[in-house]
Protein backbone atom coordinates (compact mmCIF):
# COMPACT_ATOMS: atom_id res chain seq x y z
CA UNK A 1 0.00 0.00 0.00
CA UNK A 2 0.86 3.42 -0.71
CA UNK A 3 1.51 6.32 1.99
CA UNK A 4 -1.04 9.11 1.50
CA UNK A 5 -0.55 12.77 2.41
CA UNK A 6 -2.69 15.34 3.33
CA UNK A 7 -2.02 18.35 0.50
CA UNK A 8 -5.08 20.93 1.07
CA UNK A 9 -7.62 21.74 3.56
CA UNK A 10 -10.53 23.44 3.45
CA UNK A 11 -13.61 24.88 5.41
CA UNK A 12 -16.49 27.46 5.64
CA UNK A 13 -17.46 29.29 8.36
CA UNK A 14 -19.87 27.50 10.51
CA UNK A 15 -23.09 28.99 11.34
CA UNK A 16 -26.27 30.19 8.83
CA UNK A 17 -25.88 29.90 5.51
CA UNK A 18 -28.19 30.34 2.38
CA UNK A 19 -26.38 28.30 -0.21
CA UNK A 20 -26.70 24.40 -0.74
CA UNK A 21 -24.75 21.18 1.14
CA UNK A 22 -23.52 20.97 -2.06
CA UNK A 23 -22.24 24.03 -2.76
CA UNK A 24 -21.17 24.64 0.65
CA UNK A 25 -19.04 21.70 0.24
CA UNK A 26 -17.63 23.05 -3.29
CA UNK A 27 -16.49 26.13 -1.32
CA UNK A 28 -14.47 24.11 1.25
CA UNK A 29 -12.57 22.05 -1.84
CA UNK A 30 -12.16 25.50 -3.49
CA UNK A 31 -10.23 26.43 -0.39
CA UNK A 32 -8.68 22.72 -0.28
CA UNK A 33 -7.41 23.34 -4.17
CA UNK A 34 -6.06 26.51 -3.46
CA UNK A 35 -4.42 25.59 0.00
CA UNK A 36 -2.85 23.10 -2.58
CA UNK A 37 -2.11 24.84 -5.42
CA UNK A 38 -3.52 22.28 -7.51
CA UNK A 39 -6.36 22.61 -10.39
CA UNK A 40 -9.55 21.37 -10.09
CA UNK A 41 -8.95 18.98 -13.20
CA UNK A 42 -5.96 17.31 -11.01
CA UNK A 43 -8.84 15.68 -8.57
CA UNK A 44 -9.52 11.86 -9.73
CA UNK A 45 -12.64 10.69 -7.14
CA UNK A 46 -14.91 12.46 -5.26
CA UNK A 47 -15.96 11.18 -2.12
CA UNK A 48 -19.19 13.11 -0.36
CA UNK A 49 -20.61 13.32 3.06
CA UNK A 50 -24.12 14.75 3.62
CA UNK A 51 -26.95 13.20 6.70
CA UNK A 52 -30.29 15.02 6.40
CA UNK A 53 -30.26 16.23 2.69
CA UNK A 54 -32.88 13.89 1.92
CA UNK A 55 -35.68 15.42 4.46
CA UNK A 56 -34.07 18.74 4.82
CA UNK A 57 -33.57 20.44 1.59
CA UNK A 58 -35.44 17.91 -0.54
CA UNK A 59 -32.18 16.43 -2.20
CA UNK A 60 -30.66 13.53 -2.38
CA UNK A 61 -27.68 12.32 -4.96
CA UNK A 62 -25.42 15.05 -3.52
CA UNK A 63 -22.15 13.98 -4.94
CA UNK A 64 -22.67 14.51 -8.70
CA UNK A 65 -24.03 17.73 -7.64
CA UNK A 66 -21.29 18.95 -6.02
CA UNK A 67 -18.94 17.75 -8.39
CA UNK A 68 -20.80 19.68 -11.11
CA UNK A 69 -20.53 22.81 -8.99
CA UNK A 70 -17.03 22.30 -9.12
CA UNK A 71 -17.16 21.93 -13.02
CA UNK A 72 -15.93 18.52 -12.57
CA UNK A 73 -18.67 16.68 -13.87
CA UNK A 74 -17.57 13.73 -15.13
CA UNK A 75 -15.16 12.76 -12.05
CA UNK A 76 -16.65 9.67 -10.32
CA UNK A 77 -18.23 10.71 -7.09
CA UNK A 78 -19.56 8.87 -4.30
CA UNK A 79 -21.84 9.86 -1.31
CA UNK A 80 -21.53 8.52 2.95
CA UNK A 81 -24.25 8.39 5.43
CA UNK A 82 -22.71 7.59 8.82
CA UNK A 83 -24.50 9.73 11.08
CA UNK A 84 -22.05 12.02 12.51
CA UNK A 85 -19.26 10.60 11.55
CA UNK A 86 -19.73 10.53 8.11
CA UNK A 87 -17.24 12.44 6.46
CA UNK A 88 -14.71 10.80 8.61
CA UNK A 89 -15.59 7.33 7.05
CA UNK A 90 -15.51 8.91 3.64
CA UNK A 91 -12.00 9.94 4.64
CA UNK A 92 -10.57 6.65 5.45
CA UNK A 93 -12.45 4.79 2.34
CA UNK A 94 -10.74 8.20 0.48
CA UNK A 95 -7.36 7.27 1.73
CA UNK A 96 -7.94 3.17 0.98
CA UNK A 97 -8.57 4.61 -2.47
CA UNK A 98 -5.35 6.43 -3.29
CA UNK A 99 -3.15 3.58 -0.88
CA UNK A 100 -4.63 1.06 -3.36
CA UNK A 101 -2.74 2.95 -6.57
CA UNK A 102 -6.59 3.40 -7.87
CA UNK A 103 -6.32 7.01 -7.59
CA UNK A 104 -3.57 9.47 -6.75
CA UNK A 105 -5.75 12.71 -5.80
CA UNK A 106 -9.12 12.28 -4.40
CA UNK A 107 -11.31 15.12 -2.97
CA UNK A 108 -13.01 14.05 0.63
CA UNK A 109 -15.26 16.13 2.77
CA UNK A 110 -18.81 16.92 3.30
CA UNK A 111 -21.88 19.44 3.96
CA UNK A 112 -24.66 19.82 5.94
CA UNK A 113 -27.48 22.84 6.12
CA UNK A 114 -30.04 22.49 8.79
CA UNK A 115 -30.58 26.01 10.23
CA UNK A 116 -33.40 27.14 8.06
CA UNK A 117 -35.86 24.54 9.73
CA UNK A 118 -37.14 24.71 12.51
CA UNK A 119 -35.71 22.94 15.23
CA UNK A 120 -37.90 20.33 16.50
CA UNK A 121 -37.71 18.97 12.90
CA UNK A 122 -33.78 18.92 12.99
CA UNK A 123 -34.49 17.32 16.53
CA UNK A 124 -36.53 14.62 14.57
CA UNK A 125 -34.06 14.14 11.92
CA UNK A 126 -30.95 13.46 14.43
CA UNK A 127 -33.12 11.06 16.55
CA UNK A 128 -33.48 9.07 13.05
CA UNK A 129 -30.00 7.81 14.09
CA UNK A 130 -31.38 5.41 16.49
CA UNK A 131 -33.12 2.46 16.40
CA UNK A 132 -37.03 2.81 14.70
CA UNK A 133 -38.11 -0.15 16.34
CA UNK A 134 -37.50 0.30 20.03
CA UNK A 135 -35.47 3.72 20.95
CA UNK A 136 -38.11 6.36 18.53
CA UNK A 137 -40.98 4.90 19.38
CA UNK A 138 -39.87 5.61 23.09
CA UNK A 139 -39.23 8.79 22.38
CA UNK A 140 -35.29 8.94 22.88
CA UNK A 141 -33.06 11.59 21.31
CA UNK A 142 -29.65 12.26 21.03
CA UNK A 143 -29.35 14.73 23.95
CA UNK A 144 -31.56 11.68 26.08
CA UNK A 145 -28.77 9.37 24.61
CA UNK A 146 -26.24 11.36 26.17
CA UNK A 147 -27.65 12.14 29.22
CA UNK A 148 -28.08 8.08 30.14
CA UNK A 149 -24.51 8.67 29.30
CA UNK A 150 -23.79 11.15 31.97
CA UNK A 151 -26.19 9.01 34.93
CA UNK A 152 -24.26 6.48 34.15
CA UNK A 153 -20.86 8.07 34.46
CA UNK A 154 -21.99 10.18 37.33
CA UNK A 155 -23.01 6.93 39.20
CA UNK A 156 -19.66 5.05 38.46
CA UNK A 157 -17.11 7.26 38.42
CA UNK A 158 -18.42 10.54 40.63
CA UNK A 159 -18.12 12.23 37.59
CA UNK A 160 -19.83 15.67 38.09
CA UNK A 161 -21.92 18.44 36.46
CA UNK A 162 -19.08 20.73 36.99
CA UNK A 163 -16.46 18.72 35.32
CA UNK A 164 -18.96 18.93 32.66
CA UNK A 165 -19.23 22.25 32.78
CA UNK A 166 -15.46 22.66 32.63
CA UNK A 167 -15.40 21.21 29.00
CA UNK A 168 -17.93 23.77 27.65
CA UNK A 169 -16.12 26.20 29.31
CA UNK A 170 -12.71 24.81 27.90
CA UNK A 171 -14.19 24.52 24.18
CA UNK A 172 -15.30 28.23 24.23
CA UNK A 173 -12.79 29.34 25.24
CA UNK A 174 -10.64 27.55 21.66
CA UNK A 175 -13.61 28.50 19.61
CA UNK A 176 -13.41 32.25 21.02
CA UNK A 177 -9.83 32.34 18.78
CA UNK A 178 -10.85 30.50 15.42
CA UNK A 179 -12.37 32.25 13.43
CA UNK A 180 -14.60 30.19 11.53
CA UNK A 181 -16.65 29.07 14.54
CA UNK A 182 -20.07 29.21 15.11
CA UNK A 183 -19.46 30.40 18.46
CA UNK A 184 -16.62 33.07 19.28
CA UNK A 185 -17.59 33.77 22.91
CA UNK A 186 -16.58 32.72 26.24
CA UNK A 187 -18.80 31.46 29.01
CA UNK A 188 -18.18 31.06 32.79
CA UNK A 189 -19.13 27.71 34.82
CA UNK A 190 -21.74 29.30 36.41
CA UNK A 191 -23.41 30.65 33.29
CA UNK A 192 -22.84 26.94 32.21
CA UNK A 193 -24.39 25.40 35.04
CA UNK A 194 -27.54 28.03 35.53
CA UNK A 195 -28.50 27.25 31.96
CA UNK A 196 -31.97 25.35 31.07
CA UNK A 197 -31.74 21.56 31.55
CA UNK A 198 -32.59 19.90 28.26
CA UNK A 199 -31.71 16.20 29.18
CA UNK A 200 -31.09 15.54 32.48
CA UNK A 201 -28.43 15.65 33.92
CA UNK A 202 -27.31 17.94 30.25
CA UNK A 203 -28.11 21.88 29.84
CA UNK A 204 -28.04 23.93 27.38
CA UNK A 205 -24.59 24.82 27.56
CA UNK A 206 -23.73 21.38 27.84
CA UNK A 207 -24.86 20.53 24.42
CA UNK A 208 -23.39 21.30 20.62
CA UNK A 209 -25.55 23.64 18.10
CA UNK A 210 -27.29 22.59 15.35
CA UNK A 211 -25.21 24.28 12.52
CA UNK A 212 -24.34 24.69 8.69
CA UNK A 213 -21.23 24.30 6.92
CA UNK A 214 -18.62 22.40 4.63
CA UNK A 215 -14.97 21.49 4.72
CA UNK A 216 -12.88 19.28 2.88
CA UNK A 217 -9.86 17.72 2.60
CA UNK A 218 -7.64 16.79 -1.00
CA UNK A 219 -5.46 13.66 -0.51
CA UNK A 220 -2.65 12.85 -2.47
CA UNK A 221 -0.13 9.79 -2.88
CA UNK A 222 3.40 9.97 -2.25
CA UNK A 223 4.85 10.69 -4.93
CA UNK A 224 1.55 13.63 -5.92
CA UNK A 225 2.09 14.69 -2.35
CA UNK A 226 6.05 15.44 -2.30
CA UNK A 227 5.31 17.76 -4.86
CA UNK A 228 2.89 19.90 -2.16
CA UNK A 229 4.49 22.96 -0.69
CA UNK A 230 3.88 20.54 3.48
CA UNK A 231 1.89 17.18 3.17
CA UNK A 232 0.99 15.48 6.24
CA UNK A 233 1.02 12.19 6.82
CA UNK A 234 -1.36 10.01 7.24
CA UNK A 235 -0.48 7.49 9.70
CA UNK A 236 -3.76 5.53 10.46
CA UNK A 237 -7.22 5.17 9.82
CA UNK A 238 -9.57 3.08 11.54
CA UNK A 239 -13.08 2.49 11.97
CA UNK A 240 -15.26 0.57 14.35
CA UNK A 241 -18.62 -0.51 15.47
CA UNK A 242 -20.85 -1.17 18.66
CA UNK A 243 -24.49 -2.43 19.05
CA UNK A 244 -26.65 -0.15 17.82
CA UNK A 245 -29.89 -0.12 20.64
CA UNK A 246 -28.66 1.31 24.00
CA UNK A 247 -30.12 -1.32 25.71
CA UNK A 248 -27.88 -4.05 23.91
CA UNK A 249 -24.84 -1.99 24.99
CA UNK A 250 -23.18 -3.75 28.41
CA UNK A 251 -21.58 -0.19 29.80
CA UNK A 252 -22.58 3.06 29.31
CA UNK A 253 -19.52 4.96 30.49
CA UNK A 254 -17.78 3.26 27.70
CA UNK A 255 -17.53 3.94 24.46
CA UNK A 256 -16.71 0.41 23.07
CA UNK A 257 -16.65 1.42 19.36
CA UNK A 258 -14.01 4.22 19.72
CA UNK A 259 -12.03 1.81 21.81
CA UNK A 260 -11.98 -0.65 19.02
CA UNK A 261 -11.06 2.12 16.56
CA UNK A 262 -8.40 3.71 18.90
CA UNK A 263 -6.34 0.60 19.55
CA UNK A 264 -6.47 -0.53 15.61
CA UNK A 265 -4.84 3.36 15.17
CA UNK A 266 -2.61 2.57 17.09
CA UNK A 267 -1.20 -0.47 15.74
CA UNK A 268 -1.12 0.30 12.60
CA UNK A 269 0.91 3.80 13.33
CA UNK A 270 3.22 1.88 15.85
CA UNK A 271 2.03 4.92 18.48
CA UNK A 272 0.62 4.82 21.48
CA UNK A 273 -1.62 7.58 23.13
CA UNK A 274 1.54 9.37 24.79
CA UNK A 275 2.72 10.01 21.59
CA UNK A 276 -0.16 11.91 20.76
CA UNK A 277 0.65 16.04 20.89
CA UNK A 278 -2.85 17.11 20.04
CA UNK A 279 -6.89 16.10 19.50
CA UNK A 280 -9.82 16.80 17.83
CA UNK A 281 -12.06 14.91 19.10
CA UNK A 282 -16.13 14.30 19.40
CA UNK A 283 -17.90 16.76 21.50
CA UNK A 284 -21.45 16.93 20.83
CA UNK A 285 -22.09 16.61 24.69
CA UNK A 286 -19.71 17.98 27.17
CA UNK A 287 -20.39 14.16 29.02
CA UNK A 288 -19.00 12.97 25.39
CA UNK A 289 -16.23 14.16 25.73
CA UNK A 290 -14.99 13.31 28.91
CA UNK A 291 -16.05 9.45 27.75
CA UNK A 292 -13.67 9.75 24.49
CA UNK A 293 -10.70 10.76 26.05
CA UNK A 294 -10.87 7.65 28.43
CA UNK A 295 -12.11 5.38 25.34
CA UNK A 296 -8.73 6.62 23.47
CA UNK A 297 -6.57 5.96 26.14
CA UNK A 298 -5.28 9.35 27.08
CA UNK A 299 -6.49 9.78 30.56
CA UNK A 300 -7.62 6.32 32.87
CA UNK A 301 -11.20 5.14 32.94
CA UNK A 302 -12.97 7.66 35.47
CA UNK A 303 -10.26 10.63 35.79
CA UNK A 304 -11.71 12.56 31.89
CA UNK A 305 -13.73 14.77 34.39
CA UNK A 306 -10.84 15.50 36.29
CA UNK A 307 -8.87 16.45 33.07
CA UNK A 308 -11.13 18.80 32.08
CA UNK A 309 -11.52 20.44 35.60
CA UNK A 310 -7.60 20.38 36.29
CA UNK A 311 -6.90 22.19 32.63
CA UNK A 312 -4.99 19.30 31.66
CA UNK A 313 -6.70 19.46 28.30
CA UNK A 314 -6.89 23.24 27.35
CA UNK A 315 -4.52 24.80 25.11
CA UNK A 316 -1.11 25.30 27.63
CA UNK A 317 -2.20 21.87 29.34
CA UNK A 318 -0.92 18.64 29.20
CA UNK A 319 -2.60 17.45 26.48
CA UNK A 320 -5.01 20.06 24.47
CA UNK A 321 -7.92 18.65 23.26
CA UNK A 322 -10.56 20.47 20.56
CA UNK A 323 -7.86 23.23 20.46
CA UNK A 324 -10.91 24.49 17.43
CA UNK A 325 -13.30 24.65 19.85
CA UNK A 326 -14.54 21.17 18.68
CA UNK A 327 -18.15 20.50 18.27
CA UNK A 328 -19.38 22.56 20.93
CA UNK A 329 -18.24 25.92 20.08
CA UNK A 330 -16.92 25.70 16.50
CA UNK A 331 -20.14 23.57 15.41
CA UNK A 332 -21.61 20.62 14.15
CA UNK A 333 -22.89 20.37 10.37
CA UNK A 334 -22.90 16.90 11.01
CA UNK A 335 -21.88 15.90 7.17
CA UNK A 336 -18.93 18.10 7.75
CA UNK A 337 -17.67 17.48 11.09
CA UNK A 338 -15.42 14.81 10.77
CA UNK A 339 -13.32 16.37 7.81
CA UNK A 340 -13.43 19.80 9.34
CA UNK A 341 -11.64 18.11 12.62
CA UNK A 342 -8.97 16.53 10.11
CA UNK A 343 -8.51 19.80 8.64
CA UNK A 344 -8.13 21.45 12.25
CA UNK A 345 -5.33 18.71 13.00
CA UNK A 346 -3.34 19.14 9.55
CA UNK A 347 -3.35 23.15 10.54
CA UNK A 348 -2.28 21.88 13.68
CA UNK A 349 0.52 20.22 12.55
CA UNK A 350 1.62 22.02 10.07
CA UNK A 351 1.83 25.26 12.87
CA UNK A 352 -0.67 27.31 11.38
CA UNK A 353 -3.55 27.82 14.02
CA UNK A 354 -2.84 31.19 15.10
CA UNK A 355 -3.28 31.90 18.68
CA UNK A 356 -4.82 28.61 19.10
CA UNK A 357 -1.38 26.34 17.74
CA UNK A 358 -0.81 24.07 20.08
CA UNK A 359 3.12 24.17 20.14
CA UNK A 360 5.64 21.70 18.64
CA UNK A 361 2.50 19.71 17.82
CA UNK A 362 4.22 16.91 15.57
CA UNK A 363 1.27 13.91 16.07
CA UNK A 364 -2.48 14.54 16.25
CA UNK A 365 -5.46 12.11 16.52
CA UNK A 366 -8.86 12.84 15.23
CA UNK A 367 -11.73 10.76 16.88
CA UNK A 368 -15.44 11.31 15.15
CA UNK A 369 -18.46 9.22 16.74
CA UNK A 370 -21.58 8.43 15.13
CA UNK A 371 -24.84 8.21 16.08
CA UNK A 372 -25.62 6.02 19.44
CA UNK A 373 -21.46 5.61 19.94
CA UNK A 374 -22.42 2.73 17.49
CA UNK A 375 -20.09 3.83 14.80
CA UNK A 376 -16.74 5.62 15.41
CA UNK A 377 -13.83 6.77 13.12
CA UNK A 378 -10.10 7.06 14.44
CA UNK A 379 -7.05 8.27 12.29
CA UNK A 380 -3.49 9.65 13.40
CA UNK A 381 -1.14 11.94 11.17
CA UNK A 382 2.63 13.35 11.48
CA UNK A 383 4.68 15.91 9.82
CA UNK A 384 7.12 12.27 9.24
Amino acid sequence: MRRVGVIGVGVTPFGKHERSSAELFAEAAAEALDDAGLAPTAIQAIYFGNVVGGPAERQLHMGPQAASILGLPWVPTTRFETACATSHAAFRHAVMEVASGTSDVVLVGGAERVLDIPTETATELFAYASDAAFEQPAGLTVPGVFALIARAHMAKYGTTEEQMAHVAVKNHRHGALNPKAQFRKEITLEQVLASPRIADPLKLYDCCPFTDGGAAVLLASEEAARRSRRPVWVLASAAASDAMCLHDKKDLTRALATERAAQTAYRQAGLGPKDVDVVELHDCFTIAEIVATEGLGLFEPGTGGTAAEKGWTSLGGKLPVNPSGGLKAKGHPIGATGAAQIAEIVTQLRGEAGPRQVEGARIGLAHTLGGNTATVLVSLFGLE
